[in-house]
């Protein structure tokens, strides 16, 4: 005789219910939010570092004070507290907690200067040199 709590495992797996990995954007593709505390954290055993992150107030939550950490990619950053940024999904897999990247390029973080290769993560526009 199964258990209640196969049972209920059993019915899940049927209906295929997605669990999201960024559950606190409500389903939006971006978010935009207010920083509230920049910080350095390091990350997990294996490596040594010092990763950026801010702790981000969403717009999403009105009412509520719920603030998430978010990492901030690339090298180098004019964020301050109170400055406006726009939020993905997609986790930092060696900081626990990290759920969430802020987006370059837009509202008050601005690109990552000289970058030639992946400009597209890193909101740097594509330089056209004219003959």
């Amino acid at each position: 005789m199964a258990t209640k709590n196969q049972l209920s495992k059993k019915n899940l797996r049927k209906k295929k219910i997605f669990r999201s990995k960024s559950p606190h954007m409500k389903k939006k593709p971006q978010v935009s939010g207010i920083c509230s505390k920049i910080f350095i954290k390091t990350p997990k055993k294996p490596n040594s570092a010092e990763r950026k992150v801010a702790k981000v107030k969403f717009f999403i939550y009105k009412k509520s004070q719920k603030r998430f950490e978010c990492y901030i990619p690339g090298e180098g950053h004019t964020l301050q507290q109170y400055s406006k940024v726009l939020v993905r999904g997609g986790r930092v897999p060696d900081l626990p907690g990290v759920k969430y990247h802020i987006i370059r390029g837009k509202y008050d973080l601005g690109a990552v200067k000289n970058r030639k290769t992946s400009r597209s993560k890193y909101g740097m526009k594509k330089d056209l040199k004219v003959c």
